[in-house]
Order: C-alpha cells, then structure tokens, then sequence
C-alpha cells in the first residue's frame, strides 16, 4: 500500500468527523437568526473547545482499551478551583494556573496508581474517583462563585485579529504540545499496543505500565485544562453535578463519532476533538430550528446511543481484530 493510502485509512474516520462536522456547522450557521458572522462563530467555538478538550480527556485513555468515567468530576473540580486561585496580579495568576493543571495531573495519576497497581477495572476505578473528585470541588465551592484573572480570560475567550476565535488557537496548541508528541513516543505507541492487547504488548517487552500511566495522567492534566477554560468563560466556578455527568457521557459520544475505538488501540485525538465540535453542533441545530427544550436531551440521548452502537458495529464485522488496524 503506498504511503498515502496507508495515512487516508490511518485517518478515514478523523477525515469523515471534519467532513460531517463543517456540512453541520454550515447548516448551523445559515439558519442562525445573526446568519455567519464573527460572534456566532465565536460563541460556538467556545462552547465547542470546552467539550473538545474533555473529550481528548477521555481519548487518551480510551486507547489503552480502557474508559474514565472521572473526566467530568476533573472537570468540575478543576473550573472550582480556578476560580479560587486564578486571581490577583498576573504572577499570582500564572501559578494558580500551573496549581490547576498540576491538580488535574495528580487526579490522572491517582486513577492510574488504582488501576496498575490496584489492578482494578477502570470503570469501576474512575466512578470512585470521580466521586471523590466531585466531593473536593464541593467542597471547594459549596455555593457557584469566585473569579478569575480577566485578562488572561478576556485574551482566551476573545478572537485573535478581529476574525479567529482564541479558544480554537488554544485548542489546536494544546493539541500540538500534548497529543502530537505522544502520539509519536515510544509511550504514545506502547498505549496503542496495550490497547489492540494488553498481553501481546506485555509480552513484546512494551512498558505497559508506563503507557497506562501516562495516559491517566494526561487525561487529568487536559480534562482540568477544559476546567481552567470555563472558568476563563463563566467568570466563576460551581461544583455541579450535572455538568460532570453530562461532560462524561458526551465526552464518550465525541470519541467514538471522532473514531476512536472503544475496544482501544484505534483512532486519535484530532478525531476526537472533530466528533466533539460535530456533537455539539448538534445541540445548536436543536437550538435554531426551535425544537422543544424538554425533547434535547431525548434527542442528544439518543445520538450517543447510535454513536456507542456504530463505533461497536465494526468490531463485530471483523473476524480478526488485526483487521482494524489494516
């Protein structure tokens, strides 16, 4: 096979998410009573980025053929705990912000240390955590509040020469710094490998427990940058419960309409992000054709329904799981 259809297989499904996801933006975008303008594009590009950020969250792990179920509670704590240290004077700020991401890095960390070690499943692992997570931003913030450092907020929730949404160039850095240099390390390899088989990976001599590991921590470390980044667009922080569970779920439907496998060892977080930015597209189609509030939730239920089943369906096609990396 030359190499590039070798790469276009590599990234059919990441290539069909963009290609979805720009057909409903533009339907989007169209119908919108403000019609394609800067403010629309901007508003939803900052809604987009919060679900495209927990979303690469949950890809990192997803790959190790595992899933985490915390990424939401992260989320939350992180968005509490902004808003109580991402204040003051620009130096105060700029360690509140490192604050945050070390704390999302150690939740990551602490749910790897259960899984490896603990040898627990992590579906069981992470509802815990999750829990515990959850406790310690209510704790933090048992009442919404707090605030944050405006400038800094104003700078990443504005556009960039008048055009660009800010959060986008954020969001395609932070791709560019995390994901694109793991996916290329001998770590981000070793978890696709753990992921297609644990045992086999094992048995070759891959770090197994190092792939497992860093892909837990940088799942904490990217779901309390989501965290920072609704405080940077709310102003404030709230331990609230359902928007944890809500991140969660749909964090799950954006990796799998992004192609990520979640049998692991498939798909990236480019394709994650596009599935995420697709998903919430769908929430603003709602939005300008006027369906009834109380129907959305039915009808986003049902989408990560179908969106589970298909990425499920092709795993039952194959007669042998190497296929799924042909």
């Amino acid at each position: 096979m030359s190499d590039w259809r070798y790469a276009l297989a590599q990234n059919r499904a990441t290539l069909i998410s963009v290609a979805f996801f720009v057909a409903m933006f533009a339907i989007y975008a169209s119908n919108h009573p403000a019609g394609f303008s800067a403010n629309v594009v901007e508003t939803a590009a900052n809604k987009g980025v919060l679900l495209a950020l927990v979303a690469m969250a949950q890809t990192f792990v997803v790959i190790t053929a595992g899933i985490d179920l915390s990424v939401g509670s992260v989320f939350v704590l992180s968005n509490c705990l902004a808003s109580a240290i991402v204040v003051g004077s620009a130096g105060h700020a700029a360690l509140g912000v490192l604050g945050v991401i070390a704390t999302g890095a150690a939740c990551g960390a602490v749910n790897g240390l259960i899984v490896i070690v603990g040898r627990l499943q992590p579906i069981v692992t992470t509802i815990a955590t999750g829990a515990i997570f959850y406790g310690l931003a209510l704790l933090l913030r048992p009442t919404p509040g707090g605030d944050v450092y405006e400038p800094l907020a104003d700078a990443l929730t504005g556009r960039v020469f008048t055009v660009v949404p800010a959060s986008l160039v954020a969001l395609a850095a932070v791709a560019l710094a995390v994901w694109i240099p793991y996916s290329r390390s001998a770590l981000g390899r070793a978890a696709y490998a753990v992921g297609s088989s644990e045992a086999a990976a094992f048995m070759s001599g891959l770090p197994v427990a190092s792939a497992k590991a860093s892909a837990y921590v940088l799942s904490g470390l990217t779901a309390s940058l989501a965290g920072l980044f609704l405080t940077f667009v709310t102003y404030s922080g709230e331990a609230s419960a359902q928007t944890g569970g809500s991140y969660t779920l749909y964090s799950i439907a954006a990796v799998v309409l992004g192609g990520v496998s979640l049998y692991g060892g498939s798909g990236s977080a480019i394709g994650a992000i596009f599935g995420a930015l697709m998903f919430r597209t769908i929430g603003d189609l709602l939005f300008v054709f006027n369906l009834d509030p109380l129907w959305q939730p039915l009808f986003q239920g049902v989408v990560l329904l179908v969106a589970v089943s298909l990425g499920a369906a092709r795993l039952f096609r194959v007669r042998n799981r190497l296929e799924l990396f042909s």
